[in-house]
């Protein structure tokens, strides 16, 4: 029986250490596309508002690889966030 529930915690603790480095990477991709991001509209546009940053800081990493690939084609900040 003791074997049975250390091999039950241990498969536990293995999930949860992957899940955890899953997250840690998701988040980490997610803060690069954000700096990317800050960094593109910068160089583009000028110093970024503080509602953009805020915008940026709380979108979905999906939105932040669009708002990515449309800098190149944007003609102003707020059209490049809003749409």
């Amino acid at each position: 029986m003791a074997g049975f529930a250390e091999r039950f915690r241990n498969e536990g603790m293995q999930q949860g250490m992957q899940q955890g480095m899953q997250q840690g990477m998701q988040q980490g991709m997610q803060q690069g596309e954000v700096t990317a991001l800050k960094k593109q509209i910068t160089l583009k546009f000028g110093q970024l508002p503080t509602w953009a940053e805020e915008q940026i800081n709380t979108a979905s990493l999906e939105q932040l690889e669009t708002w990515i690939e449309r800098i190149l084609t944007a003609e102003n900040l707020e059209n490049l966030l809003n749409q």
